[in-house]
């Protein structure tokens, strides 16, 4: 695989390690707070991250090179 999709998931593990790192209590109380809500509004947040992530990925594909 290309180095840079290493160092983005890289960055994505640091990121999503921060959170239980620096405020396991608020980190557990958001987690039980995602599980009480209903499945469709999850879905759209899913689907709302994916957009940002290919529309950043587009981004800077595009400026690259």
């Amino acid at each position: 695989m290309n180095s840079t999709i290493w160092l983005a998931l890289a960055l994505v593990l640091v990121l999503e390690g921060l959170g239980p790192m620096l405020y396991p209590k608020a980190w557990r109380r958001m987690i039980l707070a995602f599980a009480q809500l209903p499945e469709s509004l999850l879905r759209r947040f899913g689907g709302g991250l994916v957009v940002a992530g290919v529309v950043i990925y587009y981004m800077l594909s595009h400026s690259a090179g």
